[in-house]
């Protein structure tokens, strides 16, 4: 009888568990579409503030695109070697999880690199944000992608130390979970960056 009813109480409670990774994940989720709104806004002031040169130069004068599909190619890849890190989480595998964690952020920092290059590059040209609505619009619409990198990076930090200290528990594996998700849905948006901002500029 006893036996019974500690077999119930702990079922119990591992669907708690369950049932509250469950909830934070749905609740990640309506997180990423309140971005989704910012990041359509922010698309939205761009492509009204493109053609908005003051005279300055256009995308087409200043995209150097052999550089961003570079970059670009980093956070893909990024991607999926995160990806290869939830599969090992899903075997149970602690260090293999580290360890993609680890080329991940390698990925995602040398994109972050490319980009703050970039940046630096055109304001050292005297393209900064304040020459033209134009610039203004790119600088903030791609700094904001490069600041949830970065976010993304201190998270990956966060969460080898994490696991490598308790292992992959069911908070671990809740926190991973919502971590691939913001991941994946930066290199969605980044995407749209790449096309809408990059690709059109210079045609």
């Amino acid at each position: 009888m006893a036996t019974d009813v500690l077999h119930h109480t702990q079922g119990a409670h591992e669907d708690g568990h369950h049932d509250a990774g469950a909830n934070k994940v749905f609740g990640f989720w309506i997180y990423l579409m309140s971005d989704c709104i910012l990041f359509a806004t922010l698309f939205a002031t761009y492509a009204v503030l493109v053609n908005g040169t003051a005279g300055g130069p256009s995308g087409k004068d200043i995209f150097e695109l052999p550089f961003v599909f570079a970059e670009t190619m980093l956070l893909l890849l990024s991607s999926i070697t995160f990806g290869f890190g939830m599969l090992a989480m899903n075997k149970n595998k602690v260090a293999a999880v580290n360890t993609w964690l680890f080329i991940t952020f390698l990925f995602g920092a040398g994109f972050i690199a490319m980009e703050i290059y970039e940046f630096h590059h055109l304001i050292a040209e005297g393209y900064g944000p304040d020459r033209s609505g134009f610039l203004s619009a790119f600088f903030t619409l791609v700094g904001t992608h490069g600041i949830h990198v970065t976010s993304g990076l201190i998270w990956i930090i966060v969460m080898m130390v994490l696991v490598a200290k308790k292992g992959l528990t069911d908070r671990n594996r809740t926190r991973l979970m919502c971590l691939s998700l913001f991941w994946h849905f930066l290199d969605v948006v980044w995407i749209c960056v790449f096309t809408v901002v990059y690709l059109m500029g210079v045609m």
